[in-house]
């Protein structure tokens, strides 16, 4: 796959590049914009256009699932590296159960734990747990980007990073439905 070679996310990236990605946080913005990512098609936009150092996905899992392990396999002959744990399930009096598989700790200590390895980070979240992240990086003259969308950013990431609004992305990493109702 060709991009052009200035595209909105290396007009910003300076240098070797890490990609972290809050899959809970990206999976509640794809539900607001009604399209999903092609993963597929995101690690090849950032292979293309980056010196990227790796593609970092963090998320939550239900058991075995096999939909859900064969998504994780997918992610990771893709180039991924995938960190994931089993959701929990919290009881609430008067309620239904409350889903929890937060990796935000998970996702922060490894982005510090490589700072060595890049020297811009690109963090696939909107969730304010990461502005102290950001802070420490930057502390160590990391350059920031974060990628979200208006309504699931949060203002102190705003106030950390350089921003790029995850529709502006859409026609290079859009997942296409074919004519049979599969993905690509």
């Amino acid at each position: 796959m060709y991009f052009k070679s200035e595209t909105l996310i290396n007009q910003f990236a300076k240098g070797r590049v890490a990609v972290f990605i809050d899959a809970a946080n990206i999976f509640y913005s794809q539900r607001t914009l009604r399209w999903h990512i092609d993963y597929r098609k995101l690690a090849l936009y950032l292979k293309d256009t980056l010196d990227l150092v790796g593609i970092y996905y963090y998320t939550g899992h239900v058991g075995s699932l096999e939909k859900q392990q064969s998504f994780l396999k997918k992610l990771v002959s893709l180039g991924y590296h995938v960190t994931s744990k089993e959701i929990k399930f919290i009881k609430v009096a008067g309620s239904a159960d409350i889903p929890k598989g937060n990796l935000d700790v998970e996702l922060a200590l490894d982005a510090y734990r490589i700072r060595d390895e890049f020297d811009t980070i690109i963090l696939f979240s909107g969730d304010s747990d990461f502005a102290y992240l950001l802070d420490m990086l930057k502390q160590e003259g990391k350059n920031a980007i974060v990628v979200s969308m208006r309504g699931h950013i949060s203002k102190e990431l705003l106030e950390r990073a350089k921003y790029i609004d995850l529709p502006k992305l859409r026609s290079m990493i859009e997942k296409i439905k074919e004519p049979d109702g599969s993905g690509s």
